[in-house]
């Protein structure tokens, strides 16, 4: 009998309850009590409706409070000791880990944040010493979890980060040099003493995750998975059977490791991302292992297509034979949404190419009844069949018009109408900006009467006057703010927010302009240069839920050719800074170097010059990205010719940096100098630190002083204060510099 499986649940809830429950806590209005006891009940609500929809093999351990892998940064005690020092709770030595802590004479940042694979889930970096030790909690989150889930009556598989991935996805802490793979000898034997623990609990099986296996691997990273999964065979049935989980994307590369997976029960690939894989995979399999088949898209929306999956399935268990075959998702389902049943306004056509996570888990459990006894769900094979037939005969998906735009594109529209040196010539004069010039990312706090107006515009309370008089207000206060503060380049309040994750199903076009209005209000209030926001095409791509019908490159065309009219139009209404933001621009990047990498830079690249190369010399031109990890790509970074980049940097070692100097950077930089995803107000001090260890690697004229992204997740007396801090900072090094 082929078994159903699903790899992780999403955490959050149907209304986004885990969110709410964290921010309460944060702001001191929800005990720990009620914290961990909405955890508990979101626990239990997920693992009865994945027991509801048919699911064969549920997880535990899946859930997280704030990061997956910071949840096993404390599971083995490798907390760094300046969090430990502080004999903060275990709750709130987690969250200060994750966000920073400054509250009752303690004051930390947050560990470094980056992307997780080429998803936009960040995880928190393992931060290890040169003497770094491990032991487990000693309450394991885990043990735990799956004791509370098999109390209710749920027999569940827990999930673990491998220890391969956990040690190469960390990096040393500064003042450290330790390479972290080197630590695994340290850290197997607490995987073992957990894996016990987890059999003495009842555990039968564990998924132990190790996605690194679908990047290109260091001689050294490949060779420890031998020592690793050695030291768990030679326990026997003293630990749990292991099924070893990969994702997003194809191991074929890295067959030379499986041998070290000779003794695990099984092995689950990606077979959305990666299908072509499949054979080879099962001509790498021992005579009685197991292949979970990850054929429901844990990372998008649509709906499966039941007889492409079939397909692959009936491969599998033609080769394999039902017993060692399972259904599953291609990842954990934590990307997408918890239930089409929260979309009310969808219509009826539409809502029946979705599926998010309540509706992905039940095609798994079709799917594993279909590939066996076909005839048990006759009805819901040939509602599928319907469905993809609906969609790609609807009209809805294309557009001729964008088609023959899109065909009229040159290569000169590509290209701004002059070099760098000669637009910084006419910025400068136009714009009047002084050394070390100051501004802010975007967005600034959403207080709780922004979304009060927001929610009663949508729901049709308030007129569109009314709603924008109180976007005036907003913005004059901002303004306000700002010339208070003393930035050089202003933003304002954006009008509407984008929905969390967009889902593209047709050809993009855009119908009227989307920021224009507003902006150009805030221009006509403002006495320095007001910066226009937008979202870069690639982002628009990478933060939506795409086509799965079109190549993302043509998606990705369409968007750029919508913001260019966008830029133009901002242009034309008195904005000459505008910031076209592409923090996605690395999570696109293919994991593998190679072809299929160089061609997305290529059309990634483009799509952004589209976008931004329609307006004069003297208009200047912005672009923020997410984190520092970009040596491996710079040219494309340096190919997007804008005028200035802005990167997340606080968290990172300033000498990254050292990139532009060799490779010659011309254009201006401004690496975020503090951290806006913690409530913590960094000191005057502080943000001259990271200033002078800046100017080792920028030249003063380069160099802009900016936090590492916006600060709508802040509230106002944090942003004021640390925007002060930041301010007389860069007035101190602009005397400094005056005087020289």
């Amino acid at each position: 009998m082929v078994q159903s499986s699903v790899l992780g649940f999403p955490r959050m809830g149907a209304l986004r309850d885990l969110k709410k429950a964290n921010e309460a806590y944060w702001a001191d209005k929800l005990s720990q009590a009620d914290l961990l006891a909405e955890g508990k009940r979101l626990r239990l609500a997920h693992w009865k409706i994945q027991k509801d929809a048919g699911v064969d093999i549920i997880p535990s351990n899946d859930f997280s409070f704030y990061d997956h892998v910071l949840d096993h940064i404390q599971l083995f005690n490798a907390v760094p000791e300046r969090y430990t020092s502080q004999k903060l709770s275990p709750l709130d030595e987690y969250f200060a880990m994750g966000r920073g802590h400054q509250k009752g004479g303690v004051d930390v940042p947050a560990l470094e944040m980056v992307k997780w694979f080429d998803s936009n889930y960040h995880y928190v970096k393992p931060t290890l010493q040169d003497n770094q030790t491990f032991s487990l909690a000693e309450d394991p989150k885990p043990v735990r979890e799956f004791l509370e889930a098999k109390e209710a009556g749920f027999q569940t598989r827990p999930v673990l980060l491998g220890p391969v991935s956990f040690l190469a996805l960390g990096k040393a802490d500064r003042g450290s040099s330790v390479d972290p793979i080197t630590l695994l000898d340290k850290l197997v034997p607490v995987y073992v003493q957990l894996l016990k623990a987890l059999k003495a609990a009842g555990a039968e099986s564990v998924q132990i995750d190790e996605p690194v296996l679908v990047f290109d691997l260091r001689p050294e990273v490949k060779s420890a998975f031998k020592p690793a999964y050695e030291a768990f065979a030679a326990e026997g049935s003293a630990i749990p059977s292991l099924v070893v989980a990969t994702y997003f994307g194809d191991i074929v590369h890295n067959f030379d490791v499986l041998p070290a997976f000779s003794q695990v029960q099984g092995l689950h690939v990606d077979l959305v991302r990666n299908p072509e894989q499949l054979e080879p995979v099962l001509k790498q399999l021992g005579p009685s292992q197991i292949l979970s088949a990850g054929v429901v898209d844990g990372r998008n929306i649509w709906k499966n297509n039941f007889q492409k999956s079939l397909n692959l399935l009936q491969t599998a268990v033609k080769a394999l034979g039902p017993e060692r075959v399972i259904v599953a998702t291609s990842s954990s389902l934590l990307h997408t949404p918890h239930t089409l049943a929260s979309e009310k306004k969808l219509p009826a056509d539409v809502y029946e190419w979705f599926s998010f996570a309540c509706e992905k888990v039940k095609e798994v459990a079709i799917l594993a009844k279909a590939v066996t006894a076909p005839e048990t769900v006759r009805a819901e094979l040939d509602a599928n069949a319907a469905a993809m037939k609906a969609r790609a005969e609807s009209t809805r998906t294309n557009d001729p018009k964008v088609k023959e735009r899109q065909a009229q594109v040159t290569d000169a529209m590509h290209h701004r109408k002059s070099a760098f040196e000669t637009r910084y010539a006419q910025q400068r004069k136009h714009l009047n900006l002084p050394l070390f010039p100051t501004t802010t990312i975007g967005s600034f706090p959403q207080t709780s009467e922004i979304r009060v107006q927001r929610n009663k515009f949508t729901k049709g309370e308030i007129t569109e006057q009314e709603y924008d008089d109180f976007i005036k207000k907003e913005i004059d206060l901002a303004i306000q703010i700002q010339d208070e503060l003393g930035l050089d380049v202003y933003v304002h309040v954006l009008r509407l927010p984008l929905r969390p994750s967009p889902i593209i199903v047709g050809d993009i076009s855009r119908p009227a302009p989307m920021t224009v209005k507003e902006s150009k209000y805030a221009a006509s209030v403002s006495k320095k240069p007001m910066k226009g926001m937008l979202t870069g095409p690639v982002t628009c791509l990478r933060w939506s839920f795409p086509r799965d019908d079109v190549h993302q490159s043509v998606q990705c065309q369409q968007l750029a050719l919508a913001l260019r009219d966008e830029v133009i139009d901002l242009e034309k209404n008195g904005i000459f800074v505008i910031q076209v933001d592409e923090p996605a621009l690395r999570e696109g990047l293919p994991l593998r170097k190679g072809p299929e990498r160089d061609a997305y830079l290529k059309w990634a690249v483009n799509s952004f010059k589209l976008a931004t190369a329609g307006v004069e010399d003297s208009t200047q031109i912005h672009s923020h990205f997410c984190y520092s990890e970009f040596q491996d790509f710079f040219h494309a970074i340096a190919a997007l010719d804008a005028d200035v980049l802005s990167i997340e940097n606080s968290k990172s070692d300033a000498k990254l940096l050292k990139v532009f100097i060799d490779e010659a950077y011309p254009r201006h930089i401004g690496p975020g100098v503090y951290d806006i995803h913690s409530p913590r107000v960094p000191p005057e001090s502080e943000f001259k630190q990271r200033i002078q260890e800046m100017l080792q690697y920028l030249r003063p004229e380069q160099l802009w002083i900016n936090p590492d992204c916006g600060l709508k997740t802040r509230k106002w007396d944090e942003v004021k204060g640390a925007l002060t801090h930041m301010v007389n900072a860069a007035k101190y090094f602009r005397e400094q510099y005056s005087k020289a």
